[in-house]
């Protein structure tokens, strides 16, 4: 018989909040944190708008009590201050009896180091071991004295997402009894240039599901949960249980999913199968929502024939942090687990028009008391390699 698995802590910094408690306030008052950026130094830096985190490298060193000289990216430094917030809400202590791993998602690692000294190669050495994405979740680890079981996922988009899925795995089939996972991005001027480059980046605050979206914002973070089994979690807090998720690829192509949707249908469709709910059993769903053109609606179309005419209310909460990438899936995860545990449904900011090829429009507004069950998050990487999430009301 298989574990059932709980969400038993979590830990969070974004554009819109250093911690738990800050995110949820911003989510509940609409306040965004899109804005010019401060903290990286680029040429678009009167240009792009974007979900920076106000906080520089030194900044954040110092809330980890980390001496400057390290070689830690930003990507590393965010994980690690959400991953102590999780930890430290799970009432967890190093080195005890359970088998713990640490499975972290991310797809720009240590970029920002390297774009600061590779040109200075022969000064600079220090930084190369901090450039590869496994350097932030061994960084994790290392901090949390955790080492039954460590790796990373870089899958674009859904990386954290995917981190969260494979450690929901592990211990549904006995290989672990807690993981800690989830997923950490920073913005790079390697991002900004790739997306700038695509034609894919909203020179406005981005306005996911509206007829008149023109891209999306990137931003920065870093969400992490704790996940552990039934049976060594009896007596403790207990925010949710996951119940589904699923991961497919369309194939379709590099930076598209299909125009027929059917990847995104059938991570819905495969997840919804493993929880053994019905469409009508979710509450709410927080959708990809990237405010491009191609997402929104392959994802609309998805979101139509998976549930037919009773689509339940959904929202794309990257309006409010911008696309953190790697970092998305597990933030998404967390505002989904926070709309379980306050019975909640969070906006979809800047909405206007509905998109006129589809039947549906996202919730605008803060719903409260929405008699919240099951929440269903999905995430839609590059290279159509996609995820959906299920959680549940205990």
């Amino acid at each position: 018989m298989e574990n059932r698995v709980f969400v038993t802590g979590m830990g969070i910094i974004s554009a819109i909040g250093n911690n738990l408690e800050e995110n949820f306030d911003s989510l509940i008052n609409k306040q965004h944190g899109i804005s010019k950026l401060d903290i990286l130094k680029t040429v678009h830096q009167d240009e792009l708008l974007c979900g920076e985190i106000k906080l520089t490298n030194n900044d954040l060193l110092k809330r980890l009590d980390l001496p400057e000289s390290n070689t830690y990216a930003r990507t590393t430094l965010l994980s690690i201050i959400a991953a102590k917030e999780a930890f430290n809400d799970a009432g967890l202590k190093s080195k005890d009896s359970a088998r713990t791993g640490v499975i972290v998602g991310t797809t720009v690692g240590g970029m920002d180091k390297s774009e600061r000294f590779y040109k200075r190669l022969d000064e600079n050495t220090d930084f190369i071991q901090s450039h590869n994405c496994g350097f932030t979740t061994e960084k994790v680890a290392d901090y949390l004295d955790v080492n039954h079981f460590v790796t990373s996922l870089s899958t674009a988009c859904s990386s954290g997402a995917n981190a969260i899925m494979l450690g929901a795995r592990l211990i549904k089939h006995g290989i672990l009894d807690r993981a800690i996972v989830g997923g950490t991005d920073a913005i790079s001027k390697f991002t900004l240039n790739g997306f700038k480059t695509l034609f894919l980046l909203d020179p406005n605050p981005c306005s996911p599901f509206d007829k008149d979206r023109k891209g999306l914002n990137l931003g920065e973070g870093a969400g992490i949960i704790v996940l552990e089994k039934g049976e060594i979690c009896k007596n403790k807090k207990r925010y949710s249980e996951i119940t589904g998720y699923a991961n497919n690829n369309d194939a379709y192509h590099q930076t598209a999913t299909s125009p027929d949707a059917k990847g995104p249908y059938l991570c819905m469709k495969n997840a919804l199968e493993k929880s053994k709910l019905k469409p009508q059993d979710i509450s709410y769903v927080n959708v990809h929502g990237t405010g491009t053109d191609n997402n929104d609606i392959t994802e609309g179309l998805a979101l139509e024939k998976i549930f037919e005419n009773t689509v339940p209310p959904f929202s794309s909460t990257k309006a409010y942090t911008g696309h953190t990438l790697g970092a998305a899936g597990a933030i998404e995860a967390i505002y989904s687990i926070l709309s379980i545990e306050n019975n909640i449904i969070f906006p979809n900011l800047n909405f206007k028009q509905a998109i006129p090829e589809l039947s549906l429009s996202p919730a605008t507004v803060v719903i409260e008391n929405a008699g919240i069950e099951n929440v269903m998050s999905n995430s839609f990487g590059f290279g159509g390699n996609g995820t959906t999430l299920i959680f549940s009301k205990e």
